[in-house]
């Protein structure tokens, strides 16, 4: 495979070519391994983040260490939304789930361009209506649904954003995501395994049937995927 475009990123795909020749010089292609923290709670946002084959996952945490999901970001969307809503830092850590690559631009160039009240603007505060919609749903869906659901609304929403049907992920991991625990995520993925939905092995879920798979999710995976569709296809 080659090299990364920032096309495969949605958001500077929906550029118009006068923006793109603006903004495509001053990005950088940066590795994204499994793992990497991009920033913790509290720092100072220096740059935006655009995945084009990783995923990151947006996590809150507690002062005794726990920690819970509170959304994924890959190709259609971008890291540090806070730099062009004001408030430069956030509460949550930004950690990358599936390994991959990004463009980053710092947040200078960034605002600079917002300032100009183009198409940048118009698709990230459209983005960013849809990454609220997607943690208020993940908020109500850790609260009044099962194990199982949860870890099938998980699944689909990394399903979205890769490009095969594989993942590369530890069940400590997911519990950790879910803030849930291990053993709940381990019986989950053993019900999902004898349906014939997924195969697990030493750390790698591949997905056997996506059909069932959302048959077995709750209404939160379809409120999020609609609602995303719904602002940012028509970009």
């Amino acid at each position: 495979m080659g090299e990364p475009s920032p096309h495969d990123n949605h958001i500077l795909k929906a550029l118009p070519e006068d923006e793109r020749d603006r903004l495509f010089p001053h990005l950088s292609l940066v590795s994204m391994p499994l793992g990497m923290v991009l920033y913790e709670s509290g720092e100072t946002l220096r740059h935006i983040y655009f995945p084009t084959d990783s995923i990151i996952s947006l996590l809150y945490v507690m002062k005794d260490g726990a920690s819970a999901e509170i959304a994924v970001v890959g190709n259609e969307g971008a890291i540090g939304v806070a730099l062009f809503m004001g408030g430069e830092t956030t509460p949550s850590r930004a950690i990358v789930q599936s390994a991959g690559s990004a463009y980053r631009l710092d947040r200078k160039r960034l605002k600079l361009e917002f300032d100009r009240h183009g198409q940048m603007l118009t698709v990230l505060l459209r983005y960013t209506q849809a990454l609220i919609t997607q943690m208020a749903q993940t908020a109500v869906c850790n609260r009044h649904h099962s194990v199982n659901q949860q870890l099938c609304r998980w699944l689909l929403l990394s399903l979205d954003r890769l490009t095969s049907n594989k993942l590369k992920m530890t069940q400590e991991l997911i519990a950790n995501m879910l803030g849930v625990r291990r053993e709940g995520v381990t019986a989950a993925a053993g019900e999902l395994q004898r349906a014939g939905v997924i195969r697990y092995s030493r750390g790698k879920i591949t997905v056997l049937d996506r059909a069932k798979l959302e048959q077995f999710s709750c209404e939160c995976y379809s409120v999020v995927k609609k609602e995303t569709d719904r602002l940012l296809n028509g970009h």
